[in-house]
């Protein structure tokens, strides 16, 4: 595995460790008192996050903050009728990694993924253990296991598609996996995208892929954006059910009052993405 993509899953670990410091009133506490929290040096722990996200680990401490979710919708919110013809044309790091996506048909759908073969295998990301499944068109399932639990995200992602064949080929994964976890690498630069979801599920994940990176919308825009707007729940409920966590970006989407809502693979890997992106963007 790439050392890079390696690092990172030991990055999120000290990132969680944080997350919870700071939501039992660590918000205030110096470089110098975080570092001791963490049994690091203050230097070793300013270069770790410096160079995993590019900014200062007081700065990134406040894109963990409760308050970071509101931050965001108040000077990043993004109206998807507005800019769906600009986002997967963006500038953002994460759109450059899609050549191409498509969807299965209904009918398919349908029969639980019977005939089909799905390979799957373990990697590390920089939001803990994850759990990667693709077809030969691309990559279909990514769960986090880092609050979950590897034999919980197993059973989920299994679970979606019952009939289908499911072989562990972590080795045909690997160039899709190094693409979308940020691989600099030129010959790894597309992880393309096979959908398998209900027409109305796939039309919400396709409005999640028009958010830009670092901006959020609310479920209430998505539900406008694909022409349902009462179908704010069912949005709700299909952004939960989105099969390919981080590329098809769910964790941008937010309650209208700026609240995190919920996400499937755990609040903390919210949380953790959300601050990741705006850290990376503002960076750059």
């Amino acid at each position: 595995m790439n050392v890079q993509v390696q690092e990172s899953g030991y990055h999120y670990e000290v990132m969680r460790r944080a997350i919870e410091l700071i939501d039992s009133g660590g918000e205030t506490l110096t470089l110098e008192e975080l570092a001791a929290q963490m049994d690091m040096s203050p230097a070793h722990f300013q270069r770790l996050f410096s160079r995993w996200v590019g900014v200062s680990p007081k700065r990134y401490q406040q894109y963990l903050t409760l308050g970071h979710a509101k931050n965001l919708l108040r000077d990043r919110f993004t109206t998807l009728a507005a800019s769906h013809s600009v986002g997967l044309s963006g500038s953002g790091r994460l759109h450059d990694l899609f050549l191409r996506w498509e969807a299965m048909s209904p009918g398919a759908f349908a029969r639980e993924g019977a005939g089909l073969v799905i390979r799957w295998g373990w990697f590390e990301s920089p939001f803990g253990p994850a759990l990667v499944m693709g077809t030969d068109k691309g990559i279909c399932g990514i769960g986090f296991a880092a609050e979950t639990g590897e034999e919980h995200a197993m059973a989920d992602l299994l679970g979606r598609w019952p009939r289908a064949e499911f072989v562990e080929d972590p080795k045909m994964l690997r160039p899709w996996v190094l693409a979308a976890f940020g691989a600099e690498t030129a010959e790894l630069r597309s992880a393309p995208l096979f959908l398998i979801g209900a027409p109305f599920q796939i039309k919400v994940w396709e409005a999640l892929l028009a958010i830009p990176t670092g901006h959020v919308t609310t479920y209430s825009e998505i539900a406008e954006a694909i022409g349902n707007p009462r179908a704010v729940r069912a949005v709700g409920t299909a952004v939960g059910r989105n099969p390919v966590s981080w590329l098809i970006p769910c964790h941008r989407a937010l309650r209208k009052s700026g609240g995190l809502g919920g996400y499937h693979w755990g609040l903390p890997v919210k949380r953790a993405m959300l601050a990741y992106e705006t850290a990376r963007s503002e960076a750059g």
